[in-house]
């Protein structure tokens, strides 16, 4: 679709979406919101500036490729559990940092697990988009 009303409404409702989601992922594991919707809200606005400007234009938006998306997620996931297996403690046992930062509250690997969900979810999401819209590079 190439139409001057929804390539201004893209660029105008982009931004607005990846905030939302980026406070979605930040408040997530002290009220509702998360990883997983954040990511959703995130890929939406991909989805969005797919159908309004094509799937190369998306792709360059998008700069990182969803497959490094996929594989950094599922690390930083991992690495959220580090600290529980070095300690003995059960496994995804959360260590929490003292200080509470607004919005956000207790920072610690709860909000390390939410982030690797962010990501991959808005990996999986728009390679599924993307292959859906037409052939992936």
């Amino acid at each position: 679709m190439n139409t001057t009303v929804l390539k201004s409404a893209a660029r105008f409702l982009i931004p607005i979406f990846m905030v939302l989601s980026f406070f979605l992922l930040i408040r997530g594991h002290n009220e509702p919101g998360g990883g997983f919707i954040g990511g959703l809200v995130a890929s939406s606005a991909l989805a969005l500036y797919l159908i309004a400007a094509g799937l190369e234009e998306s792709q360059k938006l998008m700069r990182i490729r969803p497959i490094v998306l996929i594989t950094a997620g599922l690390l930083v996931a991992f690495l959220s559990t580090v600290p529980s297996i070095i300690t003995g403690l059960p496994f995804m046992t959360a260590f929490w940092i003292n200080t509470e930062i607004p919005v956000a509250g207790k920072v610690g690997t709860p909000l390390l697990f939410d982030l690797g969900v962010y990501l991959l979810v808005i990996g999986i999401t728009t390679k599924i988009i993307f292959n859906l819209a037409g052939q992936e590079k």
